[in-house]
Formats: structure tokens, C-alpha cells, sequence
């Protein structure tokens, strides 16, 4: 059979950046089987037996151009997430493929995009914390629970990135970070990791991992009590540096202005010595100028935010 692959956000953003971790599962179940695989293009393919489209983000294009196939699937969450009447994004479990059992558990085709020394995966999935911008509980369920061993899809390149939503909560969680501290790869929880969740336990355990810069996420400011003395466990039992860590906030969701809550959840991760990570909710809906955008600008700016006191010394200056 004649194969064609298309990553809708490939496309949008005209590269490659993030590999769609579904197109190299099904690129490698495909050549497994003696069939041709290769990107599609509807001016140098031709005529196809199946084309696969995966979109990542229901705010993507949809493809607009001809495509020319016996057979067309589109999955991803992009597809499975609609727009309400009210404008609300829900899951829509109709629209939802998850790829078959066979599929899922192979080992991913890196060479598609050109991938040499990264592997990409799922080592969990679920999530009990249900935020309502998030359709992780939706689509992979309340419980955090073990799907892989890491080397279903990882054979000694230098780096991991996971895509777990909340590896924390898994009852496994001991086994997966000692088979990544085993790794000697660079780890990258690329979802964040949740403090709330974190012991001192957990924390010893990460330290054992390579890790250049760990994520964390402090999005509720009601969660204030239990996330500042978690994240400053954290940095004690671990010791590093400031630069190591990142503390997502996101914004925009409850309010689309910036709050005094926004700049307290802000100034307290730069208090005791980590980064904080501005992300809007729904910024494609933004205005550029918008006050949030400039939070986004000051703040994910690392000379900026070290240089510039305070967003209202900011705002003055630009």
C-alpha cells in the first residue's frame, strides 16, 4: 500500500518543531508491514491507498487542499475537540480515534522528521485533576496509570520527552523515575510536573534524573498554601539552580485582564528563586497589544523579568 502522512500543525506553522508522536507510530506499523510511507503533497503524491491526518489543537487550520486517497482518517485531539454554542471547547468522544493496540505500543518511526537523538512518549496517562482548560481527564481518564515501559520507545538517545500529563500521580511513579534516572538520557517532563503532588520522596528521586530544566504549574492562586512550600521543598532537596526550574501560570482564564492575583503568583516563584512561565488561555482570541500579551512578553522574557522589577516599571518603558 501507498501511505500518506499530514501533520496539520506542521503545516500551519510551515516546520517540523514538535514530531506528532501518532504519525510515527503509524509510519512504523505501516513499514513494518512492506508499505511506502512519506508525507503527503497533493501535487507530487498522486493517488494514494490511505492518507492519515492528525491534528494536535482544535484552533488549527484544517487542511484546505485536495487530497487524493482511497481512504482518508483524521484522529488527534485537535479533531476530537469541538466548539459549543457557547463557545466553550468540549470533547467529543465520537470524534475520538485512539490508535490501535498494535499501534500504540510500537516503536516510533523518528526518521520521518529527521529525528536523531530524541525519543518521544507517553510512559502514563489520565490525570485525577480535571482543570477545566484541560481535556486530558476527558480523553485518557481520572486515574493516572502506567501505559509503557520507557523502552517501548526509547533506544539510548541522549534525550526523552515525555508527554505525560501527570506522571506524579501514578501509583507506578517509583519504577518510571528510576528507569529514567537508569536512562542517563536528558529528561524532559514536558508537561509539567505536579507539586501538589510532590513529597520529599519524589523529590530525592528526581534529583536522579538528568534533567537541564524541570516544569511545574501553580494555575489555581487558591492553591497558594500548597504550592509555595511544595516548590520550595523541591529547590531545597534538589539544590539546583534557579534557571533549572519553570512554574506555569496560566492566565486569561477566569479574567481577560491581568489581576493582582496573576502578578502575586508571579512575584512569589521569582521570590524563592524560580521562573515563572506566562500562558494565556485562548491567546489566539487576543488582541496583540493586549495587556496579557505584554504580562506574556515580560514575564517569559528571562533578561527582561531579571532587569525590570515590576510589570508596572515594565509597562512604563514599552
Amino acid at each position: 500500500m501507498k501511505i500518506g502522512l499530514i501533520d496539520c500543525e506542521a503545516i500551519a506553522n510551515n516546520k517540523k518543531r514538535y514530531p506528532n508522536l501518532a504519525l510515527m507510530k503509524i509510519s512504523a506499523y505501516h513499514k513494518a508491514k512492506g508499505d511506502s510511507v512519506d508525507w503527503y503533497y497533493p501535487l507530487l503524491s498522486g493517488e494514494v491507498d490511505k492518507v492519515y491526518i492528525s491534528k494536535v489543537f482544535s484552533f488549527t487550520p484544517d487542511i484546505d487542499f485536495p487530497i487524493y486517497s482511497k481512504e482518508i482518517i483524521k484522529g488527534g485531539s485537535g479533531f476530537a475537540i469541538t466548539v459549543n454554542e457557547d463557545g466553550k471547547e468540549v470533547y467529543n468522544k465520537d470524534l475520538d480515534k485512539p490508535l490501535p493496540y498494535e499501534i500504540e505500543h510500537i516503536y516510533p518511526d523518528y526518521d520521518i522528521y529527521g529525528v536523531k537523538n530524541t525519543a518521544y512518549g507517553f510512559l502514563t496517562r489520565g490525570c485525577p485533576r480535571g482543570c477545566k482548560f484541560c481535556h486530558v481527564q476527558a480523553m485518557q481518564g481520572v486515574t493516572s496509570v502506567k501505559v509503557a515501559d520507557l523502552n517501548e520507545f526509547w533506544k539510548d538517545q541522549k534525550n526523552i520527552v515525555l508527554y505525560d500529563a501527570n506522571i506524579t500521580a501514578c501509583k507506578d511513579w517509583r519504577d518510571l523515575f528510576a528507569q529514567l534516572s537508569e536512562s542517563k538520557a536528558y529528561v524532559n517532563f514536558s508537561q509539567g510536573l505536579d507539586a501538589r503532588l510532590m513529597t520529599a520522596e519524589k523529590a530525592e528521586a528526581l534529583k536522579q534524573i538528568k534533567i537541564k530544566e524541570v516544569h511545574f504549574a501553580w494555575d489555581r492562586y487558591e492553591d497558594k498554601e500548597i504550592i509555595l512550600p511544595r516548590l520550595k521543598m523541591i529547590k531545597d532537596v534538589t539544590g539546583w539552580r534557579s534557571k533549572n526550574f519553570i512554574v506555569y501560570c496560566i492566565v486569561g482564564d477566569k479574567e481577560r485582564q491581568v489581576t493582582d492575583e496573576d502578578l502575586e503568583r508571579v512575584y512569589s516563584i521569582r521570590d524563592i528563586g524560580m521562573y515563572p512561565y506566562i500562558m494565556i488561555y485562548n491567546k489566539q482570541d487576543l488582541p496583540r497589544g493586549h495587556k496579557l500579551r505584554k504580562l506574556q512578553r515580560y514575564v517569559n522574557n528571562k533578561f527582561i523579568f531579571q532587569s525590570c522589577n515590576s510589570f508596572d516599571d515594565y509597562l512604563r518603558t514599552n
